[in-house]
């Protein structure tokens, strides 16, 4: 009886096996902590649900490793194959290679920044009915046209394209709101502390401590970019908040949005170098130590906070001010926290709260989506 239990379960299992093939652009912190989740986690994915996940092929900017006769990588060599048996990287041959695979379905995952990688989208999901899944911000806020063509391709391709790492690192951001959209609920307002790096610099401060050396202090621990005027530009939380205005019907563009860069203008130059910004930017403390102490004498703290108002369609991001006893004041290191008012939560608003930087809590978003895709392809939940 338990034997034929057995093969009972197993026939099931099988009828409800998908196998999806991937393709891996960007092995670089995201994606290697990406690649050591599946490592880890496919093998019992497979067991459990019957999502057989084969990572086929894997590229950085200039070497390639593709998996032979059409045999999924070993993800406990894949550093070591790239290095030593990588070709020149080709997105063509990439996407020819998954293509031609063996499997029921495919999808490339985008763990690079690039403004490149995303011009290919289109292609692989019109002609080649790829499925992509990525954390890459770049398309979601970039020229409201080319987001506009991808997501009419996805509907009208019955193509997949999920971005939960867009937002939030791992955060359940953009499932949640999708949710709330999709059951009538109306967005009034979205506010959050969208950048783990100003999180843990605007933490930290405090009235007589210098900015420069909190800003150095982040960088010493690897929070910033390599050039911390990145991240103070607050480019990465306008991208943000684009991308969720998106989500809520709005044609905001890059240009639409007040964004307060925190890099003294002196020092915007792109000709000086990272460590020059770092070297000077101690000239300019005097004015956030200002700032920072007006704000405590009120008993209210500075927080870096992106923002986008439905009614107004006004996306914003800069320096706020907040009561000391407000959600967003009580924030600890890379904290990330969204605040959703809207129809149904309105007093008080939803709130999303947790570690919103880190490769592992990135990947960890990126491997929801492929997980997410193997259900919406088929797989049991």
């Amino acid at each position: 009886m338990r034997s034929a239990a057995r093969a009972m379960g197993d026939l099931l299992r099988g009828a409800s096996e998908v196998q999806l093939g991937l393709a891996l652009v960007g092995p670089g912190t995201v994606g290697k902590a990406l690649l050591e989740q599946l490592r880890v986690e496919a093998p019992i994915l497979h067991s459990k649900f019957g999502i057989d996940l084969q990572v086929l092929g894997i590229t950085n900017s200039r070497t390639m490793v593709l998996g032979r006769d059409g045999s999924p990588l070993d993800l406990a060599t894949w550093e070591e194959s790239l290095l030593e048996q990588g070709a020149d990287a080709s997105l063509g041959v990439l996407t020819e290679h998954l293509k031609a695979a063996n499997v029921q379905h495919r999808a490339i995952i985008d763990c690079t920044a690039s403004d490149f990688v995303p011009k290919f989208y289109s292609k692989w999901m019109e002609q080649h009915g790829i499925h992509v899944v990525t954390p890459n911000k770049r398309l979601n806020s970039g020229r409201y046209s080319a987001y506009a063509a991808v997501r009419a391709l996805q509907r009208s391709h019955r193509v997949h394209y999920l971005y939960e790492g867009t937002v939030g690192a791992g955060l359940p951001v953009i499932c949640t709101l999708k949710s709330l959209l999709d059951t009538g609920d109306q967005i009034e307002r979205i506010e959050g502390v969208f950048s783990g790096t100003l999180s843990h610099i605007f933490n930290t401060l405090a009235p007589g401590t210098p900015f420069s050396e909190v800003v150095s202090g982040a960088k010493r621990r690897g929070y910033t970019e390599p050039d911390p005027r990145d991240d103070l530009s607050g480019m990465d939380v306008t991208r943000k908040v684009v991308t969720l205005a998106r989500e809520c019907g709005s044609k905001a563009e890059l240009a639409d949005v007040a964004t307060e860069s925190l890099v003294p203008p002196a020092l915007r130059d792109a000709s000086l170098t990272p460590q020059t910004f770092m070297e000077q930017l101690s000239k300019f403390d005097e004015e956030i130590d200002a700032r920072v102490r007006e704000a405590d004498e009120a008993g209210e703290v500075l927080r870096y906070v992106g923002s986008y108002d439905a009614e107004s369609g006004v996306c914003q991001a800069g320096l706020r001010r907040y009561p000391k006893t407000h959600p967003f004041a009580n924030l600890s290191g890379t904290e990330n926290i969204i605040q959703f008012t809207t129809m149904r939560y309105s007093n008080p608003p939803l709130i999303i709260r947790g570690p919103g930087a880190g490769p592992a809590v990135t990947a960890a978003g990126v491997f929801a989506d492929i997980v997410t895709l193997a259900r919406y392809l088929g797989a049991p939940s």
